[in-house]
């Protein structure tokens, strides 16, 4: 006897019955699952939320779903969804049977006109694993008469959640989609829609259009095992609903054109209609409709988290909701919508706004109604949102929320509000319309309260600071700033203190801890001491932990300030210049004590040099200095004529064998060049750098120059110029090309907070220049490679086989005045589309042939050097990637005579891997492995049986016949172009 299963007989009765209807042609309709009812719906995920909290599961999952159905109906009927079958994606479902029930009856949307209701499903799951998932629901079939889509009571309604479940990441719930998923326009009025998204966790959200989706086999197809009878496997294979269009696609409405609308995006009347959504807050606008009927579109809601030591941000989930918009013609004017400014506030407060709407009205539409106002968020409850009055001529609305310190959050809140009339009477003509805005509130921790500073001496300066205990119990963490000197007030609703304020961090301490000791502590871990004659200035503030960060308003400034003077550089000035017997001049202050006390200890200097503006090696010049009136250095056998060097002071107190370091700010030379600044080679511009602790800014610098190659001669000072912090320009005009001449810059600086430590003065090095034209700049041109050549060749690369470009440039007439007269061409090459240059060869030809090359992607600039050895600027870069082709022979002969003996290649362009697997008629793997670009033959199959992963060789024989393959090759093109190759090969042996 033959035995049928539960699965299957359900399946025939179904067939049976639809065949029965259709044949009688009566109007009964089938089981809900076959039927045409569904408008929209979203799925909605949470973490196990069950008490005591040390109990919760983090792989135990709560889901809520909502669908929104049609209550019109085909033919007068009403189709209801009382249970739905849903995917987890691990592998299982809730079958047919055990499919999940409605949780009470179909409900009424608010400020809806009864064609729709939802159903709502609640259920829960265990995963089995720490990794993504997506949780899905396919329904049959979407409500009839959608606009952009074919045959829409035939297509399946797709929607679903993927979560990550991670250890690392500890709680993580789905995005909540507040705002219904249904709405209604009007032709030639701007529409919008916003999905009212909020995210517990406070995770950054980004929106995206997406194509409504269909999974084209009926439920009982997916529903796999260990579902009784089922023969699927329990994975939907979302597909774009066939004919998919977006709504303001030309082919559904030709000739439809936006109208006026401040935006944002601003209207662009009599321009091509749009549909467009804000990544970052999700509202989308249709500008405007011009069809009337239904239309789906889907959005996907991504979910964005920065986890500690980790770069950036990673994707932890999504949303994919599908949402219905009904378009219909009418005179109705939607509502205009006035909500409060974003505003900022400090967690304790009590945010309050106040909402007003008033009835659009024309000379054609419908008497002013009552307008209803609606509130959607994540934060409505606790927050509240109460209507006071409906108009007209004005509808009135109170929001109000108390805010708490676990609401601090990088982001700000989005509440949405929904203003929407009510038209007598609401028919299919004659619809209710709406305004939607998003009101966006920023919660900022509060200040840290009462902090102070107090100079302590302690063989060391160092500031003691203390402070309130932060109110905020949740924030993380106390970050401590400095700065020489007061600085700005933070201000208003700025969290955390900007870099623009002169403050640097100094350290961060648990928000629980409310005293913090300044010792100047260096990167090593030393505590330096803070220096005698200044005064320091704090701010500290607190951060709130991830996902949802946050911080607060720095606290009100504390100062310090220290007695006495520290030893402090005044000089570094160049004496001599030479590539081996520079000399320099190093000067500097003896420290001060503060006022009625004396150094404790045996003081010395340690006097260093490195090379360079910022140097961080520094090398003592010679033993310290053991007397407090020595304050000046020469240092000698320098080479001041090609190398900047900067110089570092320690004054060192020394008793009972401990050395306490008090560090000076370091100071450079002043470095001078000097350029031809017109192509003409008639002026010159003189530039200088320094970094000092003293300010150059008050005076200007002076220039010198000598003319000619007579070194004795003298330098005449031609004229000053203003410099900054850092350095200076200078232009020498009316001068003689083919002349020699040389300049140096004289520095003049002062302490502002010592006056006696005035016109500080320091010269650069010498630097002399012949003054000529600099050569004329090559323009470069690449001969590309014939890709499609190379593919076309029975067998590419042959053995040993290489490929070579060639290059070729002329010279242009740029900088103007320029000299054509060259000498030799420097080649430089990179094989990447970025990345550094390095010299390739330097010729006399205005070609090049680069030869023996494993690939032929890569980039070629050219420098033209002048018999003076002056170089031109660089050429344009000429860059030309690798090809992309690739083929695989259908026979190969693995019999032992060693001719066709592996499976590779016989054409392809440079390969960076390929993954190769080979699997017999069967669809058993009999073969795979990854050979790279440094694989001497890629794939390199002999014909062996099974193995793993590897590059190659095989441990016994598979027999003659067809195999079939998976290729997946990655192309050594700057795009690392991934491609999947499919096909057949015969062994023959």
């Amino acid at each position: 006897m033959i035995q049928i299963s539960p699965f299957r007989v359900r399946l025939l009765r179904r067939v049976a019955l639809l065949l029965f209807v259709l044949a009688a042609g009566l109007s009964l309709r089938p089981d809900a699952a076959w039927a045409s009812h569904i408008r929209a719906g979203d799925i909605q995920a949470k973490t196990d939320t069950t008490l005591p909290v040390e109990n919760r599961n983090r792989r135990r999952i709560f889901f809520r779903m909502i669908l929104y159905l049609d209550n019109i109906g085909n033919g007068g009927q009403v189709v209801d969804q009382e249970k739905v079958t849903i995917f987890f994606g691990d592998g299982t479902s809730t079958c047919i049977d055990g499919a999940i029930p409605r949780v009470g009856g179909k409900r009424p949307i608010p400020g809806n006109n009864g064609d729709t209701s939802s159903n709502l499903y609640l259920f829960e799951h265990t995963f089995p694993a720490d990794i993504g998932y997506t949780i899905s629901f396919v329904g049959e079939n979407r409500n009839e008469g959608v606009v952009n889509m074919s045959d829409s009571r035939d297509q399946r309604f797709f929607i679903s959640t993927t979560i990550t479940i991670s250890a690392a990441l500890g709680r993580n719930n789905a995005p909540i989609l507040t705002a219904p998923a249904i709405d209604k326009a009007a032709i030639g009025q701007v529409f919008e829609h916003n999905p009212g998204a909020f995210d517990a966790d406070g995770d950054s959200l980004a929106y995206k259009l997406l194509s409504s989706q269909q999974d084209t086999r009926p439920v009982e197809s997916i529903v796999g095992l260990p579902c009784a009878g089922a023969t699927g496997n329990n994975t939907p294979d979302p597909k774009p609903c066939t004919n998919y269009r977006f709504p303001a696609d030309p082919s559904i409405a030709p000739g439809a054109v936006q109208v006026p609308y401040p935006g944002p995006p601003v209207g662009v009347p009599g321009a091509p209609a749009i549909f467009v959504m804000d990544v970052n807050d999700g509202q989308i606008v249709w500008n405007a409709p011009a069809r009337a009927g239904l239309y789906n579109v889907a959005m996907i809601v991504e979910e964005w988290r920065r986890t500690p030591g980790r770069p950036g941000r990673q994707k932890i989930g999504s949303v994919i909701r599908d949402m219905q918009i009904t378009v219909t013609a009418t005179n109705n004017l939607r509502p205009i919508l006035t909500i409060p400014l974003d505003i900022c506030v400090i967690a304790g407060e009590r945010v309050t706004g106040v909402v007003t709407a008033v009835d659009g009205v024309s000379a054609t539409s419908t008497p002013q109604t009552p307008v209803s106002l609606f509130a959607y968020s994540g934060i409505i409850p606790p927050a509240t949102f109460v209507q006071n009055q409906t108009g007209p001529p004005i509808a009135r609305g109170t929001f109000s929320w108390l805010t708490e310190c676990n609401d601090v959050a990088r982001l700000p809140y989005q509440v949405l509000f929904k203003a929407q009339d009510n038209p007598t009477p609401i028919t299919p003509a004659n619809p209710p319309l709406i305004d939607e805005q998003v009101w966006r509130i920023t919660v900022v921790g509060p200040p840290p309260q009462n902090l102070r500073a107090v100079p302590v001496n302690t063989g060391i300066n160092t500031t003691q600071l203390n402070w309130d205990t932060y109110r905020c119990a949740n924030a993380s963490l106390i970050h401590i700033y400095r700065k020489e000197n007061s600085g700005p007030d933070p201000e208003f609703c700025v969290t955390g203190i900007p870099a623009s304020t002169g403050y640097v961090r100094i350290a961060s301490v648990p928000a629980t801890e409310t005293s913090f000791i300044d010792a100047n502590r260096s990167a090593s871990g030393a505590n330096q001491g803070l220096d005698r004659g200044k005064t320091y200035c704090y701010r500290i503030y607190a951060e709130f932990p991830l996902p949802a960060g946050g911080a607060s308003i720095a606290s009100q400034e504390a100062c310090a300030t220290f007695g006495g003077r520290s030893a402090l550089l005044t000089n570094v000035d160049v004496e001599t210049t030479s590539p081996t017997d520079g000399e320099i001049t190093v000067r500097w202050t003896q420290p001060k004590p503060a006022v009625g006390n004396t150094f404790d200890g045996t003081p010395s200097y340690v006097l260093s040099r490195g090379e360079g503006l910022n140097p961080t090696v520094f090398t003592p010049v010679r033993a310290p200095f053991t007397a407090l009136t020595d304050t000046s250095y020469v240092d000698l056998k320098l080479d001041t004529e090609t190398k900047q060097y900067t110089y570092k002071l320690e004054f060192i107190l020394t008793k009972g064998g401990v050395s306490v370091p008090e560090v000076s700010p370091t100071a450079s030379s002043v470095r001078t060049s000097a350029v031809p600044s017109s192509p003409a080679a008639t002026a010159v511009t003189v530039s200088w750098t320094y970094n000092v602790p003293w300010d150059n800014t008050t005076r200007p610098a002076t220039i010198y120059r000598r003319v000619g190659t007579n070194a004795s001669a003298p330098y005449v000072r031609i004229g000053n110029a203003p410099t900054t912090a850092t350095g200076g320009t200078y232009t020498d005009p009316g001068l003689t090309k083919g002349e020699t001449y040389c300049y140096y810059v004289e520095t003049s600086g002062r302490y502002a907070n010592f006056a006696f430590l005035d016109n500080l003065l320091n010269k650069s090095q010498r630097q002399c220049l012949v003054l000529v034209s600099p050569p004329c700049t090559p323009v470069l041109a690449l001969q590309t490679t014939n890709c499609d050549s190379l593919a076309a060749l029975q067998e590419f690369p042959r053995l040993n086989e290489r490929y070579t470009n060639r290059l070729a440039w002329t010279l242009s007439n740029r900088p103007e005045g320029c000299d054509a007269t060259i000498a030799s061409y420097r080649v430089y090459y990179r094989p990447a589309l970025t990345g550094p240059f390095t010299l390739l060869a330097t010729t006399t030809q205005p070609r090049f042939v680069h030869t023996d090359l494993a690939f032929s992607g890569g980039c070629y600039a050219v420098q033209a050097v002048a018999p003076t050895g002056l170089v031109s600027d660089t050429s344009n870069v000429a860059c030309q990637d690798n090809c992309v082709f690739f083929k695989l022979p259908n026979i190969f002969t693995p019999n032992g005579d060693n001719q066709n003996a592996v499976f590779r290649p016989k054409n392809s362009s440079p390969i960076r891997s390929i993954r190769f697997q080979a699997f017999n008629r069967w669809g058993v793997k009999v073969f795979q492995n990854t050979t790279t670009a440094a694989d001497r033959i890629l794939i390199n199959w002999d014909g062996g049986g099974p193995v793993g992963e590897s590059s190659g060789g095989s441990s016994s024989r598979v027999a003659e016949g067809i195999y079939y393959y998976l290729a997946e090759v990655e192309f050594a093109d700057f795009a690392n172009t991934r491609r999947t190759y499919k096909g057949w090969v015969e062994i023959v042996r």
